[in-house]
């Protein structure tokens, strides 16, 4: 309600060139004895100050360009021409004091109305205004005055006359005065800073801005049309052109921010000149104290910083639909140092990534390129070794048949041509480069597949991770694993093998009970499990097959010793067998192999007792389970 009923004072005041503040003025001088007025006006300031609290950037815009804003002729009397042309009324000059301290000042000036615009060319200097900036700077210079210019302009003039008298060069004369000017130079935007008019007094060593002013190189309805095809984007081009005194001090382009009263500049303007002058006066202050060269220095780097940006950050560029896409040289003219480079950055950045997601390279454009690449290598090796026409003939052939089924004489002619052509293959001379590129697209085939398997794995090696982590933090598990390592401690010996039975028993439950654990936590996260044995129950049956095939060796060792009968059987078979290593007659071999069959009847007696032929059993059992029970899953 509030922001409507000061927009509707707004509208009443522009429309009939009454300011809102001298509206309201005379309305509380008639009614200033009756109290439910001075609410109404109370309720009305509120309601200004909502308004012009929450400004858009064309809403400034359109406060910079008020009629009725302070203008530089309401504040000195001016100096003119330029000494070369004619006096432009666009810009004013001329010297002045601020609390007895003297400067030279100049700016723009507008009109207020129609006829005064048209005399003063709405603001819009001509090659003579610029070199009467430039005749005063010199001015200034050489008698040592402090520079202030005030800037309002929608930008330099654009005609035909302009542009032949220099209106380019005019500026960049001004820009090269500027930047080697030997006084403190301050440049103020009161209004509208627009485009070269603009440039032309911006390089100073303190550039400050008005509250509601703009500094924009295009003004929004120009930047519209081109961009959108009309003016009525000019709101959304203001706000994307950044071209207020806050977005301008954000990115360090200006030095700092004028306040203007309630209402605009134009509001009270006697207030707002004040606040030009304390900032004036300040800023003097501060550039006075420095010397000539570092003057000059500060000068030079407030604009050398303007657009700065820093190496290495990522960067998401918008993508420009309009731009033409990039055209890949055509197949041969790529050196292969161009797509080792690439194909060796490719390597880097896997190897380099903590996530596969942060490589920026295109692996399937790149695998494109070589693919190209060898095509064309095989087209040149098939034109050296002469065989370029038979495969000309022949695509035409199959370009004829379609999808008719080849015939047995066109797949023997073509199993000849390929026959030909890989016998001879090695003797083109570009054979080297052919092999080289086949090279090249293995590894970057190699390395696209590891890096698909590398996204597929990574999320569920994460997890499993994260899981191994919750299973040993159970405290239950973690005091059972504590007391099984002080026990191994206690027995002072660091290899499975020397354990003793008892401890070997309780590092395999410790071991199972883990895996369990681990096994139950990763399937209630939903990873399914293929087998529920892994390495450490192999280790567990490795384990009892050595117990069993030693206890075996060591029964078989106590046997022979008690038996004397095995025992000289044995010494004879090792007698008989050195004896005749060399050539051995066929009484010797039939003799070994009857003493090696006496042996084995006496083992296999052996390997009959119950004891060891129940552990043999038992552990067929235990292995027989781990096959049967290890497929789980869905």
């Amino acid at each position: 309600m509030c922001g409507n009923n000061a927009r509707i004072w707004s509208v009443m005041c522009s429309s009939t060139r009454v300011h809102f503040f001298s509206f309201l003025s005379i309305f509380l001088s008639y009614n200033a004895v009756n109290p439910s007025f001075l609410f109404i006006f109370i309720y009305i300031l509120q309601a200004l100050k909502e308004l012009y609290t929450h400004l858009t950037p064309i809403q400034r815009v359109n406060i910079a360009r008020h009629p009725n804003r302070p203008t530089f002729l309401d504040h000195f009397v001016e100096l003119h021409g330029d000494r070369a042309g004619y006096d432009d009324p666009a810009i004013v000059t001329g010297i002045g004091s601020i609390d007895g301290r003297r400067f030279m000042l100049m700016g723009h000036q507008k009109g207020r109305n129609t006829k005064e615009n048209i005399q003063r060319n709405f603001g819009m200097p001509t090659p003579h205004g610029h070199r009467k900036v430039l005749r005063m700077l010199n001015y200034a210079d050489h008698h040592g005055f402090p520079v202030v210019i005030f800037i309002d302009t929608p930008g330099a003039f654009a005609d035909l006359k302009s542009e032949e008298l220099g209106q380019g060069e005019s500026i960049a004369q001004n820009l090269r005065t500027m930047f080697g000017l030997t006084v403190p130079v301050v440049s103020i935007v009161t209004g509208e800073g627009g485009s070269g008019g603009a440039l032309a007094v911006v390089c100073a060593n303190k550039l400050l801005m008005l509250e509601n002013a703009v500094l924009y190189v295009a003004s929004p309805e120009a930047c519209a049309a081109i961009l959108w095809k009309t003016a009525k984007a000019s709101p959304k081009a203001a706000e994307k052109l950044k071209i207020t005194a806050n977005d301008t001090c954000k990115l360090q382009i200006s030095d700092g921010i004028i306040p203007e009263p309630l209402g605009g500049a134009h509001a009270d303007p006697h207030w707002t000149s004040k606040q030009v002058k304390k900032a004036i006066l300040e800023s003097m202050d501060e550039l006075q104290e420095m010397g000539t060269e570092e003057l000059l220095r500060q000068r030079m780097l407030k604009y050398r910083k303007i657009g700065r940006f820093q190496e290495g950050l990522p960067v998401d560029p918008e993508k420009k639909v309009n731009m033409k896409r990039k055209e890949e040289p055509r197949p041969g003219l790529i050196s292969d140092k161009v797509l080792l480079g690439e194909v060796d950055k490719l390597k880097e950045q896997i190897l380099k990534a903590n996530e596969l997601s942060s490589i920026d390279m295109d692996q399937n454009r790149l695998i494109e390129k070589l693919k190209r690449e060898i095509s064309y290598e095989f087209s040149e090796a098939a034109k050296a070794l002469g065989i370029e026409e038979k495969l000309i003939r022949m695509r035409e052939e199959f370009a004829k048949a379609e999808n008719e089924q080849l015939t047995s004489a066109q797949i023997e002619n073509l199993e000849n041509l390929k026959n030909e052509f890989n016998e001879n293959l090695a003797s083109a001379p570009n054979y080297g480069s052919l092999k080289y590129k086949l090279s090249l697209l293995k590894e970057v085939t190699e390395a696209k597949i590891f890096a698909e398997n590398y996204k597929k794995t990574h999320p569920l090696k994460a997890k499993v991770n994260e899981k191994f982590k919750e299973v040993f933090e159970k405290s239950t598990l973690k005091k059972k694993i504590e007391d099984l390592k002080s026990e191994v401690e206690k027995a002072g010996v660091s290899t499975f093998e020397e354990f003793d039975q008892e401890l070997k028993e309780k590092v395999l439950d410790v071991r199972e009970e883990v895996e369990y654990e681990f096994v139950n936590a990763l399937e209630s996260s939903g990873v399914h499990v293929t087998s529920k044995f892994g390495q450490s129950s192999v280790s567990v049956i490795k384990v009892k097959v050595n117990e069993l095939n030693a206890e075996i060796n060591q029964t078989i060792q106590d046997i022979i010793e008690s038996t004397p009968d095995l025992r000289n059987k044995i010494e004879m078979l090792k007698l008989e067998v050195v004896t005749d290593k060399s050539a051995p007659s066929k009484e010797s071999k039939e003799k070994i192999e009857v003493l090696q069959q006496q042996i084995k009847e006496g083992v296999a007696d052996v390997m009959s007792s119950a004891a060891i032929k129940e552990k043999y059993e038992q552990l067929q059992a235990e292995l027989a389970e781990l096959l049967s029970g290890g497929s789980v899953g869905s």
